[in-house]
Formats: structure tokens, C-alpha cells, sequence
């Protein structure tokens, strides 16, 4: 089985502590507004709260109501105010104007800004210009790190790859290397570090300083985390444009998990009620089949129904002892599995329906061809087809950015092509869309080769329209070199063949694309870990492009007293 547990792995940090003293933090900021208050939360920090205090948490601190940030005016009778919010400055605005709202009308309130998980100076400047930067106080929720699972953790910062990458706006670098030294001071100093990318190198050295400057908060704990590898985002695209074959990538693809959790509409609940679920370990249905390849997926589920079942008929043979020690102790547990089992049950169908309707095995082929560099014209006829049937826009961008990375860069006429294409499906709003693709390297126009264009254009006129479009693959290999076909051939990205892959038995991480393709960005790691660095790369770092590093972890000592 895909999911079954490696006994040489060590047994994960307490992630636990991290909810525990976030909570804590923010515990201590509600109450230095003494008194009953009406808190405002931030649309993105709703899941992260719920997850770190719940609504009776908060009600016994004295916050009255919650309401979402959100344009229309806000209703609150109370005379304090609260708000936990991102440092945007359309938020600022938003609190400026409520601010101001009661200014006009002769209203006197407290209000309190709760920044997560920090504040930036373009707040206050834009507090202070709407005339409102004296009326209220400002503090920080220091929240880096929201534990998911038992081995997951996430920073929740939805806007971070676009502001950095296409904005060019370095202020979550800041975010990063504080959860850096929060980790470190939490469970002690990393064993090496390893990393790959411009933004990872900035995290990297500034959590270095921050290290230094702190004195060595981790000096003499015992190091719970071995390694840690940062890899920028744009050194590997493929793999994140390529369709998730495993249970809890299609989840995702259909439902969208957020936060560690996905609602389930009434398609999966059978229904009129929509259902939020906790995708983690302690789901005992979906801890067995996360991993799994979804071909095996329903079998699980159908073997475990039946046991299920059997567990249940158990009761018929039993006197009031055995009944009473049944209902005690098993019942309530058999049936949270078994409302957890129609759930995931539910949710197969669903995913089921929508892939057919998309012809999900027509785009899987046309993925690995890309991914291989076979049949390229025929999986460019595919994109077509699909933006022309107006299927999904998602997909249809997906798979023309997976074309254009594989191939580094479409030729001009397929760019024109596909372009005008999917602006007409889908809408000229989308010109932007294809603006910031270009700018972020994820959709882009090749420079065409004068010479050999003209002599394909020249063959061209002496075949058929197959053998042209096989001609003009063939041409435009030769005037350029894909750079991930080649970190694919030096690493070995394609797995050999030998008879059929076995997705139920995987030998490879390549089961998780149907044994077609192994995740480049784990391979690199996978690599980089049996060296210990970077040597015998070189080839594959000159094509990723980006700066690397491999440091031992330093004793940070404290300095030294100046008399």
C-alpha cells in the first residue's frame, strides 16, 4: 500500500506546541482590551483561527460577536472593536472609514488593530494619511505556523507567490525567517540546510541574522529536525501544473482543500447541507487512502464498508454485558467511521463524474506526451479542442502553461493561436491573466529562428498537413533545447519501463502521475540528501538557474559582554 508507515522514519516534532502558543498569544492581546468587544476577522484568517481557538474559546475572553471584513458597513453596536487582519492596505481603508464613520456622526469607540502575523510600515502610512493612526493601537499576532497534521505545517499566506514572484515585493521574507527561528528555538538547531532559488537564499540569510542576533535561543537543545531544504517555487512548475492522481490531490483538484479541511457539498452529502471536514490522521478513512492511487481508491473503500458491516452484526451474538461494553466503547467510534466512509465514498463519485466530463484520460495522455516530448502538435490540437469546448478555464491554462514550460516557450503562431482561441472561449478580462503568466515565466512566446522557419516553410508545402505539423516539432527542437527535458534526462524523471506499472505496489514516487513522471522537485531533494550536497549537480543547477547553498548548522553562541 501506498500509505503504509516507514519504520526507519523517526517519529515527527510536536507541532502541537505551535497551536498552543499561538492561542496563548493571542489570548493575551484579546485581553489587553479589557471589556466586551466585537471582533472583525480577515476572510483568509477565518479557517487558521478556527483551527487555533474556536468561537467558545474567544466568547470566554469577552469577544461579544464576530464579523467578516468585508465592503459593506459594518453593523456593530459595540464600543470596542477588534480586528484581526493581513497588513493589506485595502483592509487599512476599511477600517479607516468605519473609524471615521463614527468620527462624523460623534461616536466615541476603542478600536485595536491585530496584525497577522506581522505589521508592515505601508499600514500605519496609510492609518496615518486617512487621519486615523491616532484613535488606534496597533499589535501583532505573531502566528507563523498553523500545524495541519501530525507531520504537515503551513504559513497560510495565500499572497506570498504573488507578491513575490510577480510583484517583486520581498516584505513576507521578513514572515519566513521568523518561522524559521521559531522552529529553531522550538525544537532545536537544524542538522544542515540545503536550498535551491533566489527567495530561498534571502530566507535562508535572514534567519541567519535574526539567529545571531537572538543569541542562541536553541543552544543546547536537543535537534528534533535533521534537514531542511528551501526550494523556490519556480524551480519547479511542472510538477505543480501536472493533474494529481493520488486521493488527496484529486480532493483538492474537485473540492479545493483548505486549511487542512474541505467542505463537502450536497453532490457528496446527499443532502441539502454542505459538510466541513478535518482531512487529517485522525480521519481514520482518509489516513488510509490519502496516498493511494485513485484506481485503488474504491476497492479500499468497498473492502472497508464490508468490514464495517461485519462489526456491526457482531451485536446479534451478544448478551447485555458484552451489548453494554459494545455501545460503551465501540459504537460511537463505528459510527463517526462510517459517516466518515459514506463521505469519502460520496466524494469518489463526485470526482468520478467530473473527470469523465472532462475527458480526464484524453487530458492525461496529453499531458504525458508533453511531459515526454512526444506527439507534441497532437496534445497542441488537445489545448485547442478543450479551450474551444470552453471545458474549464483552469485547465485550459494549465495545460498551455505545462506546454510552454516543457517546450521552453511556445513557437509565435501556436502563442497567437491559443491566445486569441481562449480569449474568445473565455473572455478579454483574461488579456491580464496572460500578461502576468508571461511575466512569471509560466506562458511564454519563443524567439522564433528566421533560418529554419523558412525552410520548414519551404517542406511544409511538400507534405501533408501531419507530416507538416511532425516537421515543425522536429525543426523546433533543433533550434532550441528544452532545459526540463534535459534536468528530466539527467535526473531521471521518466521512469524505464519494464512491463506494466504497478500503482497498487508503487516502487517509485512516479506513482503519484500514473508511474509517467516523478516529481522533479523531489527528486532534487531526494538527490541533494544521498550527497549531501550539491556536488555532481552542476549540469542540472546551471539549467534550474537559480543560486544554491549547503551549510552545517551553526553553534550560534552569545556574544561575547562589553565592560
Amino acid at each position: 500500500m501506498a500509505s503504509a508507515a516507514r519504520h526507519d522514519v523517526p517519529e515527527p516534532p510536536d507541532f502541537d506546541i505551535l497551536k498552543r502558543l499561538a492561542r496563548d498569544q493571542l489570548i493575551y492581546l484579546l485581553e489587553q482590551l479589557p471589556g466586551r468587544k466585537d471582533l472583525f476577522i480577515e476572510a483568509d484568517l477565518m479557517s487558521p483561527l478556527d483551527r487555533i481557538a474556536n468561537v467558545s474559546i474567544l466568547k470566554q475572553h469577552e469577544v461579544d460577536k464576530l464579523y467578516k471584513v468585508e465592503s459593506r458597513p459594518a453593523l456593530s453596536t459595540s464600543d470596542q472593536l477588534c480586528f484581526l487582519v493581513r497588513p493589506r492596505v485595502k483592509t487599512m481603508k476599511y477600517i479607516a472609514d468605519i473609524v471615521n464613520a463614527d468620527k462624523m456622526s460623534g461616536r466615541s469607540r476603542k478600536y485595536k488593530i491585530i496584525f497577522s502575523p506581522q505589521k508592515f510600515y505601508a499600514c500605519e502610512m496609510v492609518l496615518e494619511e486617512e487621519g486615523v493612526f491616532g484613535d488606534v493601537t496597533c499589535d501583532e499576532w505573531s502566528f507563523y505556523l498553523l500545524p495541519l497534521d501530525e507531520d504537515i505545517i503551513s504559513m497560510e499566506l495565500p499572497e506570498f507567490f504573488r507578491d513575490y514572484f510577480l510583484e517583486g515585493d520581498h516584505r513576507w521574507i521578513n514572515s519566513v525567517a521568523r518561522a524559521l527561528q521559531l522552529l529553531n528555538s522550538l525544537y532545536g538547531p537544524f542538522g544542515r540546510a540545503y536550498g535551491i532559488g533566489r527567495c530561498a537564499k534571502m530566507c535562508y540569510e535572514l534567519w541567519r541574522d535574526l539567529e545571531e542576533e537572538s543569541e542562541g535561543d536553541s543552544q543546547g537543545r536537543n535537534p528534533e529536525i535533521g534537514n531542511i531544504f528551501f526550494m523556490d517555487r519556480d524551480t519547479d512548475y511542472v510538477t505543480a501544473l501536472c493533474s494529481q492522481m493520488v486521493y488527496e490531490g484529486l480532493v483538492d483538484d474537485t473540492f479545493r482543500i483548505k486549511c487542512g479541511s474541505v467542505d463537502f457539498g450536497p453532490e457528496v452529502t446527499s443532502s441539502d447541507k454542505s459538510v466541513k471536514v478535518l482531512l487529517n490522521a485522525q480521519d481514520k478513512v482518509f489516513s488510509q487512502i490519502r496516498n493511494e492511487h485513485f484506481s485503488s481508491v474504491f476497492g479500499f473503500l468497498s473492502q472497508k464498508s464490508r468490514n464495517l458491516q461485519a462489526q456491526y452484526d457482531r451485536r446479534r451474538g451478544m448478551d447485555i454485558k458484552q451489548m453494554k461494553n459494545f455501545v460503551s466503547q465501540e459504537l460511537k467510534g463505528l459510527k463517526q467511521e462510517h459517516r466518515l466512509l459514506s463521505l469519502h465514498i460520496g466524494a469518489c463519485e463526485s470526482i468520478m463524474k467530473k473527470k469523465t466530463k472532462q475527458d480526464f484520460q484524453e487530458m492525461i495522455k496529453a499531458e504525458h506526451s508533453l511531459l515526454e516530448g512526444f506527439d507534441i502538435r497532437e496534445s497542441t490540437s488537445f489545448i485547442e479542442e478543450h479551450i474551444d469546448r470552453q471545458v474549464s478555464p483552469i485547465e485550459s491554462l494549465r495545460l498551455m502553461c505545462l506546454l510552454s514550460i516543457t517546450e521552453n516557450g511556445l513557437n509565435p503562431k501556436d502563442y497567437r493561436s491559443l491566445k486569441t482561441q481562449y480569449l474568445q472561449s473565455y473572455g478579454p478580462e483574461h488579456l491580464l491573466t496572460f500578461h502576468n503568466l508571461k511575466r512569471i515565466g509560466l506562458l511564454t512566446e519563443q524567439a522564433a529562428g528566421e533560418t529554419l522557419t523558412a525552410v520548414e516553410s519551404r517542406v511544409s508545402k511538400l507534405v501533408t498537413d501531419r507530416a507538416a505539423g511532425k516537421i515543425t516539432d522536429a525543426f523546433n527542437s533543433l533550434a532550441r533545447k528544452s532545459n526540463f527535458r534535459a534536468i528530466s534526462k539527467k535526473l531521471g524523471l521518466i521512469p524505464r519501463l519494464d512491463g506494466e506499472y504497478d500503482l497498487k505496489v508503487p516502487r517509485d514516487m512516479a506513482y503519484v502521475f500514473s508511474g509517467a513522471y516523478t516529481p522533479l522537485s523531489c527528486k532534487l531533494m531526494e538527490q541533494v540528501l544521498e550527497r549531501r550536497g550539491w556536488q555532481g549537480l552542476e549540469e542540472v543547477l546551471r539549467l534550474l538557474g537559480g543560486p544554491e547553498f549547503s551549510e552545517a548548522a551553526r553553534c550560534w553562541r552569545p556574544r561575547p559582554c562589553r565592560a
